[in-house]
């Protein structure tokens, strides 16, 4: 919401990987960083054979653990240490998202076997056992239904506007104080 004073979340969207009784986790998709997957891979020593990915952005992904990588991909693959997010259909073909910790899909991009979308993180948001309950009944973030093309195929500028016009909303005409009903 607009009134979001929290420096790590104003404007951002983030996709919540997992909800439970144990909390929630998500990824900020629309903050890239100073950073490019070419010195991401540089910093890793590992090697980027297809350069077409050379000047990817890496997002900042949230406030927790910054220097761990989050990969968020599709399709979900089978990689050492990955979370199927979601399930849909994309093209008329079943399609699940995945979001990977381990190096190997990174090795696997860098020999130009890696999924066909991503988007590479640092950190991730994270909320502890009804704190994010808590958070939207306090009005400080609205919900919408994940789109695979939202968070893969619109630039990262235009994320959180493309996300607010699924409600109907125009993020720029949202005003700063919300009422409870």
């Amino acid at each position: 919401m607009p009134n979001m004073a929290d420096p790590y979340f104003a404007k951002s969207l983030t996709y919540v990987c997992e909800h439970n009784d144990q909390g929630a986790l998500g990824i900020v998709v629309n903050r890239p960083i100073d950073m490019t997957l070419q010195a991401l891979f540089e910093r890793l020593s590992l090697n980027l054979k297809d350069h077409a990915y050379a000047d990817a952005p890496i997002y900042f992904g949230g406030p927790v653990q910054t220097d761990r990588g989050f990969v968020l991909h599709l399709p979900a693959g089978e990689w050492q240490s990955t979370l199927k997010v979601s399930a849909g259909v994309r093209d008329g073909i079943h399609d699940t998202i995945g979001l990977t910790t381990s190096k190997d899909i990174l090795e696997a991009v860098g020999r130009g076997e890696g999924p066909s979308k991503m988007l590479v993180s640092l950190g991730y948001a994270g909320w502890s056992a009804g704190q994010i309950e808590h958070e939207l009944k306090q009005n400080a973030w609205l919900t919408v239904e994940a789109k695979d093309a939202i968070l893969f195929d619109i630039p990262a500028d235009e994320r959180l506007a493309a996300a607010m016009h699924l409600l109907g909303i125009d993020y720029a005409r949202l005003a700063d104080q919300a009422g409870h009903a």
